[in-house]
């Protein structure tokens, strides 16, 4: 069992940044997969980014790609997502997830098992 809580959203202007951190509790986070995923007011649940259990690999939709950069910290059983030049269509409630897949499905959503509650990103115009 993996229990997530994301952290770091806030209102923040267009062109801003901000760092978002889940940190999960369990011996087992270094064995799981974990993903960055968004969901904005009348619209799907969106994959942002994921990154492997031993953080040698990372993957990112092309929406973000190049201004979200995702990394973790087993000591710490945390994992982080950068986010720069924010753009007002970010604007979503933010959440973090925890699964263990084959790397070619870490974008597929229901490969997670464990959600956090989310966190609200705000980017003003």
């Amino acid at each position: 069992q993996v229990q997530l809580v994301e952290s770091g959203g806030g209102l923040v202007q267009a062109g801003g940044s901000l760092r978002l951190s889940c940190a999960a509790s369990g011996r087992t986070f270094s064995s799981y997969a974990m993903g960055w995923f968004r969901h904005a007011p009348g619209k799907e649940r969106e994959f942002l980014a994921a990154i492997t259990w031993s953080g040698g690999r990372t993957y990112y939709a092309d929406s973000v790609k190049g201004r979200f950069t995702i990394s973790r910290d087993n000591a710490k059983n945390t994992v982080y997502l950068q986010m720069n030049s924010l753009k007002p269509e970010d604007t979503a409630v933010y959440y973090c997830a925890a699964g263990s897949m084959l790397v070619n499905t870490i974008s597929r959503m229901n490969n997670y098992d464990y959600w956090g509650q989310g966190t609200q990103v705000t980017v003003s115009s």
